[in-house]
């Protein structure tokens, strides 16, 4: 019974996010859409992504980001940061992230 309790406690802990210590406190790096009041507690580059997503006429690939931000495209060792990123940003509802790999913001 005790080893299923550490099992099940170390895996609540690895899907726990990531906080980091800010001014003594543990915050998150990238807050949960619903904790945050607004995207102005995302740090910059997140918020450039959201703003591109957002101006996009319909869903967009990370390419199509990518090449907004001026990363170079043709290299995809290079866009796969900002996947991560982007899914990141997904993960905590500040985007929706499509089967086709695609994104789109939530409104």
């Amino acid at each position: 019974m005790n080893r299923l309790a550490e099992q099940a406690q170390a895996d609540a802990g690895a899907v726990a996010p990531v906080s980091v210590k800010v001014a003594g406190r543990a915050v998150l790096l990238i807050p949960h859409r619903s904790d945050a009041a607004d995207e102005s507690a995302l740090p910059g580059d997140y918020r450039k992504i959201l703003a591109i997503v957002r101006e996009a006429d319909g869903p967009v690939q990370v390419r199509a980001v990518g090449e907004r931000l001026g990363l170079d495209a043709s290299v995809r060792g290079k866009l796969e940061p900002l996947r991560a990123k982007m899914t990141k940003l997904a993960d905590r509802g500040w985007l929706h992230k499509r089967p086709d790999g695609q994104f789109t913001a939530r409104p």
